[in-house]
C-alpha cells in the first residue's frame, strides 16, 4: 500500500530537521568574507587584482560587488571617473574558497593631479544562516582603494636630485634644500610637485618647500619624491648646546594681596593685584596698584621694597602700562563696587608716588581687561562679548574720549598689543586678529582702525600677543587650562597672510605672558606653576621648538607641585619683563622676583 504524504507535512519536517540540526551539525563558524588585504595601493597603475574569501563555515551567495565613488583627498566627488570589477558578482563561494578580482579605472582625463581613493563593498546575497541565533543575516566585506595621478610635469621625471647644505645643522637650525628634478635629456623641470618625508620620523621635520629642522642629534634621512623618482640625502644634526640658567637676585614680596601684571620704567616697578586673598581671617582685595624702587644697585640676593600704594574702587587691577617718556600710567578697574569700573590716569611726575590725573568710565562699565598706551592713544581691552576694543585721544589726560570702537564680531577681546602702527588683538576664540592704526596698509589710523588680517585657526583661547617685526613673527599665547595651552609662533612676513609655523609647549600648565629680548633673540615666557622659561627664537623657526634643544632654562624659584596653588608660597608665574640686565616676573602668590637671566 503506498501512503501519501500531504506537502504541509513535508514542509513542517524539513523545518524540523533543520531545527534539529542547529545542535551537533552546527558549523563552527559563522559565514564570514573578508579581502586578501585590507587596502589596496594601485599607485600609478591603473589596473590591479585581489582576492576575495570565505573564512566562515557556510557557503555565501550570491556575493555582490558594488564599487564607491571615486573621491579626492579633501572628499569630493570626482565626476566622471569610475571603478569596474571583473567578475561584478560570484554566483557562491564554498567555506575556505577564494576568488580573484580584476579592478580596473577609467579615469576622467582632465583629473588634477595628487592621491585619489575609493572602495569596493562585497554583499552577501540571498540568507546566511547563523545557527547559534537562529537567525539570518548578510555577510560584507569592505575593501578601500587608492591611487596616484601624475601631472604631465610628473611623469616626465626621470632623475632627482637633493642639494647638500654646506654644514651640518644643529638641531632647531631650519635649512632649505634646494631639489633638482630633471627629465630624459638633462634639462631642469621648474615647479614640479615634490613630497617630503624624513626618516626616523622623531628625527625632525620637513616641509612641504624642503625646509628641514632637525628634532634629535644624529643621522636624520631626508626623502624627496617628484613623480616616480626620489632621492634620500643623509644629515648628521649637531646639539645646540645652549643651555643655561636662571637665578634670583631679588624679591619684593607681596603677600596680603595677588599680584598681577608688572610694568618696569627707570627705577620703578608698578605692579596691580587680582581677586580676593584669604590671610587668616582677613581678605584682601585686588584694588591696589603697588608701586617698588629697584634702584639699589647690585644683584647680590636682597629684598626690594614697596614705596607706595594707590588703592581704587576695583576687586582686579589686571594691567597697568606706562607711556615711554614715563610722564603718565593707566590702570585697569575690574570689579568695581561702583559698577562703573573704566581706567584710571596717573601722573608720574614723581615716579615713587603717581597722583590721579582723572577715571574714564564711559563705554568701560563691564570693565577693562588689559591696556596698551601708544602716543596720545591708549588701546583698552573691554570686557565681555560685543564689546571688543576702544581707543582713547587721552592727549588731555583730564579729558579723555572714545575715538573708535572694534570687536572681531565673535567672541570677547582679552589683550592688545601696539607695535608699527599695528595693533594685535587677542581675541580668544575668534584668534588673531591685526588692525591698522597708522601703518597704512590699509589706510588705517586710531581714529579708524581697519582689520588687515586674522587668523582664527590657533586652538581658540587667544590670550596674547608679541610681534617682532625684525624677524616677522607673532608669538601667540593659547591659555587653556583643560589641554593645556601652547604658544604659538606666527609667520607674519605677509601681513595680509598670517600663517602659523611653529609651536612651543610645557606639559602640565598653560602658559601665560611673554616678553622678548629682541637684542639676544630670547623670549621670557611665563608659565604659572611651571615658572618662567627662556627660549631661543633666533633665526628661522619651523615645527615644534619644544623639540629642538630651544630651551634655554626654566626656573620654578619657589617650588610647588606645578598647579600655582594659589595662597600657598608655590609658583605662579604671571608675567616677565626683561630691564636693565634681570627679568622682572610677577608672582601670584610670591609677588616679584627679579632673576639673572641665563648667560
Amino acid at each position: 500500500m503506498i501512503t501519501r504524504v500531504q506537502p504541509s507535512l513535508l514542509a513542517t519536517a524539513a523545518f524540523a530537521l533543520l531545527g534539529s540540526s542547529c545542535g551537533i551539525s552546527e558549523p563552527e563558524l559563522p559565514p564570514y568574507l573578508e579581502f586578501s588585504e585590507p587596502v589596496l595601493d594601485l599607485g600609478l597603475e591603473r589596473e590591479g587584482q585581489i582576492e576575495i574569501r570565505n573564512t566562515g563555515g557556510q557557503s555565501i551567495g550570491p556575493i555582490e560587488l558594488v564599487p564607491g565613488e571615486i573621491r579626492d583627498l579633501s572628499g569630493s566627488m570626482v565626476p566622471g571617473s569610475r571603478l569596474s570589477l571583473d567578475p561584478a558578482e560570484i554566483p557562491t563561494l564554498n567555506p575556505g574558497d577564494k576568488r580573484l578580482l580584476t579592478l580596473q579605472l577609467s579615469l576622467d582625463g582632465s583629473l588634477n593631479s595628487g592621491e585619489y581613493d575609493t572602495w569596493v563593498r562585497a554583499r552577501g546575497g540571498g540568507c546566511a544562516l547563523c545557527c547559534r541565533t537562529n537567525q539570518c543575516r548578510e555577510v560584507n566585506a569592505l575593501l578601500s582603494v587608492r591611487f596616484t595621478v601624475l601631472s604631465e610635469l610628473e611623469a616626465a621625471v626621470t632623475s632627482v636630485r637633493i642639494v647638500a647644505p654646506p654644514f651640518d645643522p644643529r638641531t632647531g637650525d631650519v635649512i632649505n634644500l634646494p631639489l633638482e628634478a630633471r627629465d630624459e635629456a638633462g634639462t631642469l623641470l621648474q615647479g614640479v610637485p615634490v613630497y617630503w618625508s624624513v626618516n626616523p620620523s622623531q628625527a625632525g621635520y620637513v616641509g612641504k618647500n624642503g625646509q628641514f629642522v632637525g628634532y634629535q642629534t644624529g643621522e636624520a634621512s631626508i626623502i624627496a619624491q617628484a613623480g616616480t623618482i626620489a632621492d634620500t640625502l643623509a644629515l648628521n644634526v649637531l646639539d645646540r648646546n645652549i643651555e643655561g640658567s636662571f637665578s634670583v637676585a631679588l624679591i619684593g614680596r607681596e603677600v596680603g594681596r595677588y599680584t598681577s601684571d608688572l610694568w618696569l620704567h627707570g627705577d620703578v616697578l608698578y605692579s596691580g593685584t587680582w581677586g580676593t586673598r584669604q590671610t587668616g581671617s582677613h581678605s584682601s582685595f585686588g584694588n591696589t596698584l603697588n608701586v617698588w624702587d629697584i634702584s639699589v644697585p647690585g644683584t647680590t640676593f636682597r629684598s626690594i621694597q614697596r614705596s607706595f600704594s594707590i588703592e581704587i574702587d576695583a576687586r582686579v587691577v589686571n594691567d597697568v602700562k606706562v607711556r615711554t617718556d614715563g610722564e603718565l600710567a593707566i590702570i585697569t578697574h575690574e570689579g568695581s563696587n561702583d559698577a562703573l569700573n573704566g581706567i584710571t590716569i596717573l601722573d608720574l611726575d614723581n615716579p615713587l608716588e603717581p597722583t590721579v590725573v582723572s577715571r574714564f568710565t564711559a563705554e568701560l562699565e563691564s570693565g577693562v581687561h588689559n591696556v596698551w598706551i601708544e602716543g596720545d592713544y591708549a588701546y583698552l581691552v573691554v570686557d565681555g562679548v560685543g564689546n571688543g576694543l576702544r581707543i582713547l585721544n587721552i592727549s588731555d589726560p583730564e579729558n579723555p574720549s572714545v575715538i573708535a570702537r572694534f570687536w572681531a564680531g565673535k567672541s570677547f577681546l582679552h589683550d592688545v598689543y601696539v607695535r608699527g602702527g599695528l595693533a594685535f588683538l587677542s581675541h580668544w576664540n575668534a584668534g588673531l586678529v591685526i588692525l591698522d592704526v597708522g601703518n597704512g596698509i590699509a589706510d588705517g589710523s586710531p581714529e579708524n582702525p581697519v582689520e588687515v588680517s586674522r587668523l582664527s585657526d590657533l586652538g581658540g583661547q587667544t590670550h596674547n600677543a608679541w610681534y617682532w617685526p625684525e624677524a616677522g613673527y607673532v608669538f601667540v599665547g593659547e591659555e587653556d587650562f583643560d589641554s593645556p595651552g601652547i604658544m604659538h609662533v606666527v609667520d607674519l612676513r605677509n601681513l595680509l597672510e598670517p600663517r602659523e609655523v611653529a609651536t612651543f609647549k610645557v606639559p602640565g600648565q598653560t602658559p601665560h605672558n611673554f616678553w622678548l629680548d629682541e637684542s639676544t633673540g630670547t623670549l621670557y615666557l611665563a608659565w604659572y606653576g611651571n615658572g618662567v622659561r627662556a627660549l631661543d627664537v633666533t633665526g628661522d623657526l619651523l615645527g615644534e621648538l619644544d623639540r629642538q634643544g630651544r630651551e634655554i632654562a626654566g626656573l620654578v624659584y619657589n617650588g610647588g607641585s606645578g598647579t600655582c596653588n594659589r595662597g600657598s608660597g608655590d609658583t605662579c608665574t604671571w608675567a616677565p619683563q626683561f630691564h636693565r640686565g634681570l627679568v622682572w616676573v610677577s608672582d601670584m602668590n610670591e609677588g616679584l622676583v627679579g632673576l639673572e637671566p641665563p648667560r
